[in-house]
């Protein structure tokens, strides 16, 4: 995951970062990685746009593996959910369609909002993503 941390240290130090706040970095990564793909898209920029959604897809991945599949249904649908981002990313990738990037960035906020809204009691139960 330190690598998928190192992707997006350009909003804060990582090594300070509580695993609250890593968690949303990482959101705020594939969110930015998604919104540049998309700008590649529309510019035809190929090789760009690959660079992008490949990193955002790593992004989205490291958010599925820090999960502890334990700890029920919520863990599990999120499972779920991050893999279907990825499929998306992909077939966005293969197939130019914006809608899909805006679908799975519309999906991302969404949980970075849910995320954001833990109360503090509950961030301090949350395990240090592996």
């Amino acid at each position: 995951m330190l690598a998928a941390y190192q992707m997006v240290a350009t909003h804060g130090s990582v090594t300070e970062a509580d695993p609250h706040r890593l968690i949303v970095m990482l959101m705020d990564g594939a969110l930015s990685r998604i919104a540049q793909a998309r700008g590649c898209m529309e510019r035809k920029a190929t090789a760009e746009k690959s660079l992008h959604l490949q990193r955002a897809i790593a992004i989205v991945d490291e958010l599925r593996c820090s999960l502890d599949l334990s700890q029920g249904e919520l863990a599990q649908n999120l499972d779920s959910l991050y893999d279907f981002m990825s499929r998306q990313l992909l077939q966005a990738h293969v197939s130019d369609r914006l809608e899909l990037l805006d679908r799975t960035a519309s999906l991302l906020q969404e949980i970075r909002g849910a995320w954001i809204a833990l109360p503090p009691e509950a961030r301090a139960l949350r395990k240090v993503p592996r």
